[in-house]
């Protein structure tokens, strides 16, 4: 895995990781993922492990999306937070996102639900755990991800210039704790999953704050079509 990060990452979150990645949790967590891989499916790829991390470094993230982990059905995650491969169906949690998105600044939902173009524009695709064990959501969570995630998040948070982090659902909200910077801005919301989404995700109008939350820190706003 470590070859992996190696060959991905933006040289810069090479950087703010190093001394997170050289610890006996993170060294125990790789052994973990190789022995999973080896008995089981995983997901995402292993190439697609650290896909967030991959497009831009941490002084020119706009915002963070943070979702809990990588959806554990087969094709569907390649490391981006939320976001499938082309050609895989649009899952229920992405299809609300778009039905907001819909509602909120008027862009019809896409034909496919990879959020790529959104990464290349500065928007931090996370999960809490980069991996999961095929069919079985959670499996990977507390193996030792959440020490690596958390830094990233801390990194953000040290960032002079404004991110907007969106928190949708009560696990993302536990990461408030970590945004200390008060020129940041946090929004919240129910999860978008079908369970949540009509306790106040829908309405929340994330995609319109967001752009004006970024340009009142004179930082350019996201373009959130696909």
């Amino acid at each position: 895995m470590r070859s992996t990060y190696d060959e991905t990452v933006h040289p810069q979150w090479k950087e703010s990781l190093a001394d997170a990645l050289d610890t006996d949790s993170f060294r125990d967590l790789s052994i973990f993922i190789q022995r999973e891989r080896t008995q089981c499916e995983v997901y995402p790829a292993d190439e697609n492990v650290f896909s967030a991390l991959s497009f831009f470094g941490p002084r020119d993230t706009k915002v963070v999306i943070l979702g809990q982990d990588p959806y554990h059905e087969h094709g569907q995650a390649h490391g981006l937070s939320f976001s499938v491969q082309p050609g895989i169906a649009i899952p229920p949690s992405l299809r609300n996102i778009f039905t907001e998105r819909k509602n909120n600044i008027g862009l019809m939902p896409p034909v496919n639900g990879t959020l790529t173009s959104w990464a290349h524009q500065g928007v931090l695709l996370l999960n809490t755990s980069l991996t999961v064990r095929a069919g079985s959501a959670g499996t990977h969570a507390k193996k030792g991800w959440e020490a690596i995630t958390d830094q990233i998040i801390r990194t953000v948070n040290d960032n002079t210039d404004r991110c907007v982090f969106i928190l949708w659902g009560a696990h993302a909200q536990t990461k408030k704790k970590l945004i200390t910077q008060g020129h940041h801005a946090i929004l919240e919301a129910p999860h978008p999953s079908p369970l949540s989404a009509y306790r106040g995700f829908f309405g929340s109008a994330p995609f319109s704050r967001t752009n004006v939350l970024l340009q009142e820190a004179g930082r350019t706003p996201i373009d959130w079509s696909l």
